[in-house]
């Protein structure tokens, strides 16, 4: 459970009710403990009984005259005797003795005549006191294991909630940036907390819950901290897991625990973090768990129903998967209002930034727009580990600040992993790796509507990454055309079609590219309606949206084998064209190649001069303002090209190419491109799946774990 005071020294206070041990269960364990203590006298008196055999003395006169036992041992009360093996009676697993007669004086001098040995049990004074004890421990021992049993049932229906009752999470809106629409939906609630009398004067009442919804890492939990902290109240905070426990009715008794506790110290807020643990649908089976989270649903609802409102307890809770929640929970009544918290935008996570900058030591260099436009698709919890990463990294350096350099690197490193210095190719891998990457940075700046390059490299990184391209857009852009998405495909197989037109044979380093053309092109079929053949018919919809992603054919196999056949077309065409824009600029792929090969890693700026050159476009000249940021930002490489290096490189573009090509880059997203090593990431296929959804927020995607060039 995290710690939710950032600010403040308390700590939070779990219910302090199951400590208590009701006396009636005491007697009661007491009782169990005496029957249990009897019934094994009882089973040892017995089992012993049958292991033991008397010998009447005359009888035991007689065998030891006769040579038949070899030793004896006197206790206080009998003799037990031991018979030599040739013995009748010998048998190791019965104990035999006899009652000793008090006048008899003779018995050892008969045993000594015999053959037979004699031993005294020594009698001391502590040997009642140590019997006792050994009587006694078993039962202590068992009573104080009843006890702690005792006690952990007692408590088990008792909510164990986190409770943090100085009124203060240490956490307040100001903490949390990127989210300005779900500030908004929440900061009514925070006032009704705070003027309850300005609403009720009129009629209104609270909401009684609010559901935050989104992708993991977007804030939906320290949304409901900074709540509690300008509401300052009483915070309840526990995940929906926490109700649910081996026995059947122990989740609806903590519900009844925890509202009752959140009414006593109302007003209040009680915060469920992923409620779909206890609040998915209800099925007809009712067995094991799901009886058990059928019947904590069930007492959530009628909590809810029968709370009064005008008390001041809200409920918020949190999950990315609304779609497996009961409908019965999500009704005006219950949760009244859903607020969205999705991926942040571009000045979304500039504000993001800010807020996780204000205690690190920045230099002059940083600029935030240039990392939030490489960074388009991250969530909260992604920023604030790349300004962990950059700190990190500035310290490795001996740098006393971050610049903008550690900033990208720290990009880098959370995209695609830290650099593998001990991986070490032949040359014609780094030929293979070279010409691959070139071919997608050169397709990239061969088409209209690119976004620049911003690095090309051959360093093969952590996450499996033999190589990469990494494009940073100017702007953001919310929607993709056609041809922007058509061209997207051409980008994705230019790295195979240059293993084919310079090596004359392919490799599986272009695993990840197929993948994602592969993605891209069915969704362009399934579900935006590209396809000449199919039209504007859906065939797909999306489930787990702000999880998986993972989208479902709607329709017979008859049509499913069609749709494949049409995706083969779509990707075959986009290689045909691949090659072709390759091999008419063939020597200008050969000489970024063999400078990539020699420096393994290259900046946009030295990749588009080399371009120029080979061309013969003239370079621009630079503006004015890059001087006044000075040398560091163009060491970095963001936006290496100005508008007239666009403008020079589209009229070449429309020179090598008479129809009109568009960029295979979604405009919205730095999309590193896929290295000749298999490459896992956000499947590209996913964007633009809804018209109201930021096409670039399901995009940020990098060379994953494909390890087979």
């Amino acid at each position: 459970m995290p710690n939710m005071d950032n600010n403040n020294s308390q700590q939070p206070q779990q219910n302090g009710n199951n400590n208590k041990f009701p006396k009636g269960q005491f007697i009661v364990m007491l009782i169990a403990a005496l029957v249990t203590l009897g019934v094994a006298g009882m089973m040892k008196s017995y089992m012993g009984s049958r292991s033991q055999k008397e010998v009447t003395y005359d009888q035991f006169i007689e065998e030891v005259e006769d040579g038949q036992v070899e030793s004896i041992l006197r206790r206080s009360s009998r003799i037990e005797i031991r018979y030599k093996e040739s013995s009748e009676k010998f048998n190791p697993a019965f104990q035999y003795y006899t009652i000793p007669l008090s006048g008899d004086y003779m018995l050892a001098e008969r045993l000594l005549e015999h053959g037979g040995e004699i031993k005294q049990e020594q009698q001391e004074t502590g040997d009642l006191f140590w019997s006792i004890i050994s009587m006694i421990f078993p039962f202590v021992l068992l009573v104080v294991f009843m006890n702690f049993m005792m006690k952990r049932m007692g408590g088990v229906g008792k909510s164990n909630a986190k409770v943090y009752m100085q009124k203060e999470t240490g956490v307040t809106f100001a903490d949390v940036a990127g989210q300005d629409e779900a500030k908004e939906s929440l900061v009514e609630l925070v006032d009704f907390l705070h003027n309850p009398s300005k609403y009720t004067h009129i009629g209104a009442k609270l909401p009684k819950g609010a559901l935050l919804v989104g992708p993991p890492g977007t804030g939906k939990t320290l949304l409901a901290k900074a709540v509690a902290g300008e509401a300052q109240v009483p915070f309840y905070f526990l995940s929906g897991s926490d109700f649910m426990e081996l026995y059947v009715g122990v989740g609806a008794s903590r519900v009844r625990s925890l509202f009752k506790q959140a009414q006593q110290t109302a007003p209040g807020i009680i915060f469920i973090d992923e409620i779909d643990s206890i609040g998915r649908s209800r099925s007809g089976y009712g067995g094991g768990g799901e009886s058990e989270q059928q019947q904590t649903l069930n007492q959530l609802l009628s909590e809810m129903d029968g709370m009064d409102s005008s008390k001041g307890v809200l409920i918020l809770a949190a999950t990315n998967r609304p779609e497996v929640l009961d409908p019965a929970l999500l009704r005006p009544g219950r949760f009244d209002r859903r607020v969205i918290v999705d991926k942040p935008d571009l000045n979304g996570r500039i504000n993001i930034l800010k807020v996780h900058s204000k205690d690190v030591l920045l230099d002059e260099s940083v600029d935030f727009k240039d990392i939030a436009l490489a960074t388009s698709g991250a969530v909260g919890a992604d920023l604030a580990n790349m300004m962990n990463e950059a700190a990190i990294n500035a310290v490795k350096h001996g740098r006393s600040a971050v610049s903008q350099k550690d900033l990208f690197e720290a990009v880098e490193v959370v995209l695609v992993g830290k650099e593998k210095k001990d991986r070490i190719m032949s040359k014609e891998e780094r030929r293979i790796v070279s010409y691959h990457e070139v071919g997608h940075a050169l397709v990239s700046a061969l088409q209209k509507h690119s976004e620049p390059v911003q690095k090309i490299t051959i360093v093969p990184r952590t996450m499996g990454a033999l190589g990469y391209v990494m494009n940073v857009p100017e702007e953001e852009k919310y929607l993709n055309t056609k041809k922007e998405l058509q061209a997207r495909l051409v980008e994705l197989m230019a790295g195979r079609a240059a293993e084919e037109i310079v090596f004359e044979t392919v490799t599986t380093g272009a695993a990840n590219d197929i993948q994602q053309a592969t993605n891209l092109a069915r969704a362009m079929v399934t579900q935006y309606g590209m396809s000449d053949k199919f039209g504007l018919m859906g065939l797909e919809s999306q489930e787990n949206q702000y999880l998986t992603g993972r989208a479902v054919l709607n329709c017979g196999d008859a049509t499913a084998a069609e749709i494949d056949q049409e995706v083969m077309k779509i990707l075959k065409d986009s290689y045909d064209e691949a090659i072709r824009l390759l091999s008419d600029n063939k020597d200008a792929m050969d000489q970024i190649a063999a400078f990539l090969i020699d420096k393994e890693t290259i900046t946009g700026k030295e990749f588009m001069k080399i371009f120029r050159r080979v061309k013969g476009i003239p370079e621009p000249e630079e503006p004015k303002e890059d001087d006044d940021k000075g040398t560091a930002s163009q060491e970095l490489h963001v936006n290496p090209e100005t508008q007239a290096d666009r403008g020079e490189r589209e009229n070449q573009a429309e020179q090598a190419n008479p129809q009109e090509q568009v960029n295979p880059e979604e405009q919205a997203n730095p999309q590193t491109q896929s290295n000749p090593g298999n490459q896992s990431g956000t499947e590209d296929s996913d964007r633009g799946n809804e018209p109201e959804k930021k096409t670039e927020d399901t995009v940020w995607s990098h060379p994953g774990n494909d390890r087979n060039l």
